[in-house]
């Protein structure tokens, strides 16, 4: 089986209402679960500049970058044509602070877009490696 390698960027967008820290959190539309915007970094895109690009894209939000939080790998089997692919993919994810935007312009890849408190989102998230990574961001923002 041929072995593909993935690099993509992400974030862990946050703001505080209410007195309390929420992230967004996004459902894809194809797979119908739960985690943290993200996708693949374009050709001569920094990971940076991915990750604010994806958070806009997905979550349909504008944030201020912060600071890295952390990379994740994983592997996967996907089909590329007729014969199955063995993926390992890389994700770097960013903490990011809102500014502006709304979660209801986001595209079509996604299904829905939520505000989540920061411990909420944590017990919807479908990845254990994203919990890690919203539980490490939520260090980084106290």
């Amino acid at each position: 089986m041929k072995t593909h390698e993935r690099i993509s960027a992400g974030g862990v967008a946050f703001r505080v209402f209410e007195g309390q820290t929420e992230i967004a959190i996004i459902r894809s539309a194809r797979e119908r679960r739960w985690q943290l915007p993200k996708g693949l970094i374009d050709p001569g895109e920094t990971d940076e500049e991915a990750a604010i690009r994806e958070v806009r894209e997905e979550a349909g939000i504008i944030c201020g970058l912060l600071g890295k939080i952390d990379s994740i790998d994983y592997w996967y089997v996907d089909r590329w044509g007729e014969e199955p692919v063995r993926v390992h993919k890389y994700v770097h994810f960013y903490l990011m602070k809102y500014a502006s935007g709304s979660t209801v312009d986001h595209d079509h890849e996604v299904e829905e877009v939520r505000w989540a408190q920061i411990d909420d989102a944590v017990r919807q998230l479908a990845f254990t490696a994203e919990k890690t990574i919203v539980g490490k961001a939520k260090k980084m923002i106290s």
